[in-house]
């Protein structure tokens, strides 16, 4: 059985370490600090043998090289980025076999936030770096509209069980804007007070399940009527592309962040 574990970072990253039951292997995922992944992995006596990086921005590949000066493990990551210390580049449909966890992860090329982001999908797990978040998406810093857009396409095309491990607890902003866009989703309201009830226990969102994603984050949404009309009225202007409604509703967030 797979198992994850959430490492906080920073002041709202996740990196994950995949490991499971019956090993104490685990691999790393986006470590952009060395210390907390270090301190877990000695709190609880396991063994990295990879780490696997979905983009190349520092708060993902800070700590890469800080880990690798104790251990001396693989580093699968985007072949199109500059990745400190990349041993594996990959690309689309590239698998990943982690055979001291039992694990095998397929990879996705999801450019958009940055030109060459990847994520790993497989036991019904997607670690999607911040490609895609719990109710958001990421900023578009190298790629286009319609890059994000079918990358988030892929994604969406993925099974409602998957399970989603972004890299940001970002999801209670993320929800305010989806109110924005989607003021009469009833399934947005209800996320909302759930959210709101785990952040003040100091609970983690995510991972969240891709069902849900469907159902309330607007950045999955371009086909829905009710989100098109929004877009429109905010873009003051026809929209005749599902790019072209998601570019605007990427606009219309970055508007109010």
């Amino acid at each position: 059985m797979i198992k994850i574990t959430a490492v906080p970072a920073f002041d709202d990253n996740y990196i994950w370490l995949i490991g499971a039951d019956n090993s104490q292997a685990v691999a790393i995922v986006d470590p952009g600090d060395a210390d907390p992944v270090l301190e877990n992995i000695g709190q609880n006596g396991v063994k990295p043998v990879a780490i696997l990086i979905t983009h190349h921005h520092a708060d993902h590949t800070g700590g890469v090289r800080d880990i690798l000066s104790d251990y001396s493990i693989p580093v699968y990551g985007p072949a199109n980025e500059r990745i400190p210390a990349l041993t594996h580049p990959l690309k689309q449909d590239d698998c990943v076999t982690l055979d001291e966890i039992g694990a095998s992860f397929r990879v996705i090329d999801v450019p958009g936030h940055t030109r060459g982001h990847i994520a790993y999908y497989g036991h019904n797990m997607l670690f999607c770096g911040d490609t895609l978040f719990a109710a958001g998406c990421g900023r578009l810093f190298e790629g286009t509209a319609e890059q994000m857009f079918n990358s988030l396409e892929k994604i969406r095309a993925l099974p409602d069980d998957t399970q989603v491990y972004c890299a940001h607890e970002y999801t209670l902003a993320n929800l305010k804007f989806a109110l924005v866009a989607e003021p009469d989703n009833q399934d947005i309201h209800d996320r909302m007070e759930q959210t709101r009830s785990m952040r003040k226990q100091d609970k983690a969102t995510v991972p969240s399940l891709l069902g849900l994603e469907k159902r309330t984050n607007p950045f999955l949404r371009s086909h829905i009527t009710e989100l098109q009309k929004a877009a429109q009225k905010f873009a003051g202007k026809p929209l005749h592309s599902g790019a072209e409604i998601f570019g605007t509703v990427r606009h219309w967030k970055d508007t109010l962040d």
